[in-house]
């Protein structure tokens, strides 16, 4: 079967068609026939050598899928051979055929196509887990999101919203800006014109931000801590920014304030699977009801997965961007 495999750590065209050995099923596994494959900037780390896979885990990139399932393992309950499926892998969506946990496993949701879906479970896992179940973010609180045009921003936004939050975005461009305000942002903020703490602490009263979800790291970090509310929650989820930062502790004990890391590729598979049932009882009925959907900028084919990755990099798109079988 072909494959996009990493020849070396480098540009995008380090990216290359490959034919690579087919899985076969283990126990608790089944094997997917891609139809379409999530672009994250994971895949965009990994291939510049700072993220490699879990032991164990392909080396291809790919950590969301869509398609049929191919192949159902021993001991794999309420899945077969023909169903359309999205997952969450640890690796290997790059290919035909991906190797699933059935445990990852998602349908998915009525009135999403089976192509759209693989824009669903890397950015719905991801803001799920990280703002509802380890940051709860409560009705009537106020939501931050950085980059809230990504995959991850509208995905943050539009469940945000659902819950009862108030939403601040930051976005580079109106046009992306735009677009947040459509799926519920309200706190529009230019990054490249304004200053995000002054921006939100006047939309707010001075109250400033009770949960921020940020992807930038050290870059943002003292005004991050600077913006928090009383009790407020900053997780970072990305280090576009930097890995080393400064950090007032002062503030953060005069706010009872926290800071939390945490990333999902590494989590046990057990922490995994709970997080996949969240969505799936959380999530997808809001999909299904219409009050979420994917946002999707658009695909490639798999064989120019290296033109996906620089229209990533450029930073241009919003929502998410995919490559299809």
């Amino acid at each position: 079967m072909r494959g996009i495999a990493i020849t070396e750590p480098g540009d995008a065209d380090v990216l290359q068609i490959a034919d690579v050995d087919a899985p076969t099923a283990g126990p608790g596994q089944v094997v997917v026939d891609m139809v379409a494959a999530g672009v994250n900037r994971a895949d965009v780390m990994q291939r510049l050598g700072h993220y490699p896979p879990p032991k164990g885990a392909s080396p291809l990139p790919g950590l969301e899928v869509s398609g049929t399932i191919r192949e159902v393992g021993p001991d794999v309950e309420g899945w077969s051979v023909g169903d359309e499926v999205c997952a969450l892998v640890d690796g290997g969506g790059y290919a035909e055929q991906v190797l699933v946990p059935a445990a990852q496993l998602l349908p998915v949701p009525k009135g999403v196509s089976v192509t759209d879906a693989a824009g669903l479970p890397e950015v719905a896992c991801t803001v799920w887990s990280n703002v509802f179940m380890t940051a709860n973010l409560q009705p009537g609180e106020t939501f931050l999101v950085h980059g809230g045009s990504s995959g991850i921003g509208t995905m943050a936004t539009q469940l945000a919203t659902a819950a009862g939050a108030r939403v601040a975005v930051t976005a580079g461009s109106q046009d992306k800006l735009d677009v947040c305000r459509e799926l519920g942002a309200d706190i529009l903020v230019n990054y490249k014109e304004q200053d995000f703490v002054d921006e939100v602490r006047e939309a707010t009263d001075g109250h400033g931000a009770d949960v921020i979800l940020d992807l930038m790291g050290a870059k943002y970090l003292p005004r991050n801590v600077d913006l928090l509310a009383t009790s407020g929650r900053l997780v970072v989820i990305g280090l576009m920014g930097g890995r080393t930062g400064e950090l007032d502790l002062g503030k953060m004990l005069s706010k009872r304030a926290a800071v939390i890391a945490t990333s999902l590729r590494a989590r046990p598979a057990a922490e995994k699977a709970a997080i996949v049932a969240a969505v799936h009882e959380h999530v997808w009925p809001l999909i299904e009801d219409g009050a979420v959907r994917p946002i999707i900028q658009g695909t490639h084919p798999l064989d120019r997965a290296a033109d996906a990755h620089r229209e990533l990099e450029a930073s241009g798109h919003i929502g998410k961007i995919l490559l299809t079988a």
